[in-house]
């Protein structure tokens, strides 16, 4: 994959109108939705790309959701008619789309709006890869082994913090505000147990503090099935508890999640606590030694390291790219 993959990006007029929605970021990506504009900075400075679309295996589609989001021009209204109008003129003025019916192109969006986006467009939700946060496959728009899970990701500043298993005291963790029926339910039954700390609203101790000093850190669906909390959890060595029906795991097709994470259906939230007090000693020190060996996998970079998150997003393109070669 890192010798042979090429990517072409779809070229534009650095005058167009709308060029800051088709540029990668020139500055450091930051917020809940970093991933998307991290993998668009990296991507444009590294050897995938081509400038040749006859050696190219995948075509890039630079537009930015979060940017077109914001833009006064556009907003959230307005990104459907543009996203529409984007395919319309790449499709009439070059013939790689034509070739596959999108089957060989890709878009990134972290932002939940992303999966409305291509409504106007069938064959985006059909045929195009969709490299999203909001990766659930309960939602028509999005098509698991087609599509991609891109993992919500802080931007983290620092070295990989480690604090020893033994001198983690809580059972578990989750603090976040109650916007979804999964999480009420969770508040219901655990919010004031002694074992298992959920929390809503202030905290009384800093969020690090709390992934550090909790074995389990619950993952728990709010609007969407993703958040940046799991990957947070890895980040802080905390065994990730992955409470969110229908989540295509991010990174799924490479790594194997039952290794480092727990995962309960939200049907069995009043089962938490004996699920978790259930796990061995032994076995937990295997998914919290499994957490810091795959913390790598879920890190940003802006000059990409060896199996980072960007580098697992092009292995994810990689096993996507299309066996049949149409000229």
């Amino acid at each position: 994959m890192n010798r042979s993959l090429k990517i072409y990006v779809y070229p534009h007029q650095k005058d167009d109108p709308f060029s800051n929605v088709l540029l990668a970021v020139d500055f450091e990506p930051g917020g809940n939705y970093a991933s998307e504009s991290y993998f668009k900075k990296v991507l444009k400075m590294s050897h995938f790309i081509t400038r040749d679309p006859s050696n190219a295996d995948l075509f890039f589609l630079p537009f930015s959701i979060a940017r077109l989001r914001h833009d006064p021009r556009v907003g959230i209204n307005g990104i459907k008619d543009f996203i529409k109008s984007y395919i319309f003129n790449i499709s009439h003025e070059y013939p790689y789309w034509n070739l596959t019916n999108g089957a060989d192109h890709f878009y990134v969006a972290c932002h939940s709006i992303g999966r409305f986006a291509m409504e106007k467009v069938v064959d985006v939700k059909i045929n195009v890869i969709q490299v999203v946060c909001t990766s659930s496959y309960f939602v028509s728009a999005y098509i698991p082994h087609k599509d991609a899970s891109l993992p919500q990701i802080w931007p983290r500043l620092g070295g990989n913090p480690d604090f020893a298993p033994y001198k983690r005291k809580k059972l578990g963790f989750f603090a976040g505000s109650l916007n979804s029926p999964v999480r009420e339910k969770l508040l219901e039954w655990w919010g004031n147990d002694s074992d298992i700390f959920v929390h809503s609203g202030r905290l009384e101790r800093s969020y690090t503090e709390e992934l550090l000093g909790s074995k389990f850190c619950l993952h728990v669906k709010g609007f969407e099935v993703n958040t940046a909390r799991i990957v947070d959890a890895l980040f802080y060595g905390c065994v990730p508890v992955i409470i969110a029906n229908h989540y295509d795991l991010p990174f799924a097709d490479i790594l194997d999640w039952k290794h480092f994470s727990v995962i309960v259906a939200t049907l069995d939230i009043p089962l938490l606590k004996k699920i978790l007090q259930g796990i061995t000693q032994q076995e937990y020190l295997v998914l919290q030694s499994n957490v810091l060996k795959v913390r790598e996998h879920f890190q940003w970079h802006v000059s990409p390291i060896d199996f980072d998150a960007f580098y697992m997003v092009m292995y994810e393109l990689w096993l996507r790219r299309s066996s049949l070669r149409l000229q």
